[in-house]
């Protein structure tokens, strides 16, 4: 960190000097949306991993103070400023993001929300173009909806007594602090046609509130003996520093248990910090102390601070690692979570390990971010007092030892099986589909694994609500 702090105040002081213009900060801007506009511009330029592509944002790009100031006062919020010196936002640059309350991110960050405890998907109700129903994917542990006795694999079909729809489903669901869901009854009729399909309301329904909670990403972990092989199961949900210790916790006791075999489930793992996926790494295996784990490449004004992330036998302030020594591990993934830090296991492992993957191509990030604040070094020490904006700009590539890259596409998994919504099954259980089907692989036996896949008449909508911090990122710390 201090390194990375140390070169940022050098490029900072290069651009001062050498711009064909005077030092910014010593120029006092009266409004205050032009001193936020400011410190975008200059983040961007100075730590922007695609800056050489953005004309806008090239060192020569204005000749005066005036012509700046001009620029900046085009536009209307810090936030059109942000997207306008984004590259390729369609395709390339999905992920870099402003916040206008930086507290809300570091809370974010350290895992802590706003939240009743559910994550959903949702399908088109069968012979309607509008009609929407919900399915629970994931329960927190501890959180309002566990408390309530809410399940992976109950049906939505309304909320507050309001059938969802195309055009209400996310106000519904995600835009109040408290609802009613009302739950439904599927039933096939008995027939693989999707025409006659139903979802019944049944009667059911659960009251809930958002309160303040804080996830261990560590959600499920389990030993399984099946056909006297020791199975460790882990469902890990995010890349969170704060955890280490429990995740590193969780393979003290897999390794206690002789687990010989390891399925990884990052089905809805959207990332978090490579430093934590360095460990993760490192307990998976242990043989690797001290080689490359992962690199990361900065843009032309940071190049120096290009870094490799090693393997390790010890977490700072935890210490040694439980690793398991593994030479193969099974991956679980879905396409619309498994991102950034989880797809970083997978590439960074590859190379040193067999890597099995089940489940979806997921979503194919390989940057890092950096969360940049308004302070002379872009760090949060020193923070202009004035405002809460902050940055988490994409500003490293990653790849693995043999310098490949994520695929901007995703990762193909080796065998290919979706969640479909009336097979969810129970996370940890050994019937549940994905965790089934790696249990069939490990154990070679014939015991048929359900791969159900979500009927094609079924269209998945997608989910649209509000991306967290923890979501399809990968952060340097």
């Amino acid at each position: 960190m201090k390194k990375f702090k140390v070169l940022l105040l050098s490029c900072f002081a290069m651009f001062a000097l050498t711009s064909c213009f005077e030092d910014m900060d010593d120029n006092i801007i009266p409004s205050s949306t032009l001193n936020i506009n400011d410190f975008v511009w200059r983040g961007m330029n100075i730590v922007y991993l695609y800056k050489s592509e953005v004309p806008d944002l090239a060192d020569s790009r204005f000749i005066s103070d005036e012509d700046y100031t001009n620029y900046l006062t085009g536009f209307n919020s810090p936030e059109d400023l942000f997207e306008s010196l984004k590259y390729d936002p369609d395709t390339v640059d999905r992920f870099s993001r402003i916040y206008e309350n930086y507290f809300d991110l570091q809370n974010q960050q350290s895992g802590t929300t706003l939240t009743n405890g559910l994550e959903f998907n949702f399908y088109r109700v069968p012979g309607s173009s509008t009609e929407v129903f919900g399915v629970i994917t994931l329960v927190l542990n501890n959180s309002v909806a566990d408390n309530v006795g809410l399940k992976r694999g109950q049906i939505i079909r309304a909320v507050n007594n309001t059938n969802l729809t195309d055009s209400n489903y996310i106000n519904l669901v995600y835009g109040q602090n408290s609802n009613t869901l009302n739950f439904a009854t599927y039933n096939d009729n008995g027939t693989p046609d999707t025409a006659d399909d139903t979802f019944e309301l049944n009667g059911e329904s659960a009251d809930l509130t958002k309160v303040t909670y804080t996830e261990n990403p560590v959600h499920v972990s389990e030993v399984l003996n099946v056909n006297n092989v020791n199975i460790g199961y882990l469902m890990y949900n995010g890349f969170n520093q704060n955890f280490d210790s429990d995740l590193n916790n969780a393979f003290g006791e897999f390794k206690y248990a002789g687990v010989t075999e390891l399925v990884l489930d990052l089905r809805y793992n959207g990332g978090g910090s490579v430093q934590t996926a360095a460990y993760l790494g490192s307990m998976v295996t242990g043989q690797f102390n001290g080689e490359i784990y992962s690199k990361l490449f900065y843009n032309e004004n940071l190049s120096n601070n290009d870094r490799n992330y090693l393997f390790t036998n010890s977490i700072e302030n935890v210490g040694a690692i439980n690793s398991l020594n593994l030479s193969k591990v099974y991956v679980l993934t879905t396409n619309r979570r498994t991102a950034s830090a989880s797809e970083l296991i997978i590439n960074s492992l590859k190379p040193y390990i067999e890597v099995v993957v089940i489940g979806e191509n997921t979503v194919g990030k390989t940057q890092a971010s950096r969360t940049i604040y308004d302070s002379p070094d872009f760090s949060f020490e020193n923070v202009n007092q004035g405002h809460t904006y902050a940055m988490q700009p994409l500003i490293a590539n990653s790849t693995n030892v043999n310098d490949l890259l994520v695929p901007p596409n995703g990762i193909i998994p080796d065998i290919a099986i979706s969640e479909a919504f009336n097979t969810l099954g129970t996370l940890g259980d050994i019937n549940e589909p994905l965790l089934a089907e790696a249990i069939a692989q490990i154990t070679t036996t014939d015991r048929p694994a359900n791969r159900s896949l979500v009927n094609e008449n079924l269209q998945l909508i997608e989910i649209t609500k509000p991306i967290s911090a923890l979501e399809q990122d990968m952060y340097i710390d």
